[in-house]
């Protein structure tokens, strides 16, 4: 069964830390792309960091460089987004997602066909 899990989400205060966790079944990681999204509640879901594992490009949204990295760890099947320095302009559904095609435009959500049941993320003192 193709699935992916997110998880580590919770209430964390301004200036905080998270490490979310997408563990990948029925995917070999090594072979796909995984890229990481969030919703926050009004407004469209937004790429926040992706990477192609075809090219090795990557890409992360401006308000999340520096605080922001993801992590692969192939052995345990696994991606991890670690967020730092939290605000809570970063309270939102964090969703891990992967796309199927071999050339797909890197965080474009349109472009990703499997998806993850989401992560609620919260910032707030």
């Amino acid at each position: 069964q193709v699935q992916l899990v997110e998880s580590g989400g919770g209430l964390v205060q301004p200036g905080g830390s998270l490490r979310l966790s997408c563990a990948l079944s029925g995917f070999t990681l090594v072979y796909y792309s995984v890229g990481w999204f969030r919703q926050a509640p009004g407004k469209e879901r937004e790429g926040v960091s992706c990477y192609n594992n075809g090219d090795f490009s990557k890409y992360i949204t401006d308000s999340a460089k520096g605080p922001f990295t993801i992590e692969r760890d192939r052995a345990k099947n696994t991606v991890y987004l670690q967020m730092n320095n939290l605000t809570p302009e970063d309270t939102a559904v964090y969703y891990c997602a992967i796309p199927m095609k071999l050339q797909f435009r890197l965080c474009a959500t349109s472009e990703y066909e499997y998806w993850g049941q989401g992560t609620q993320v919260t910032v707030s003192s």
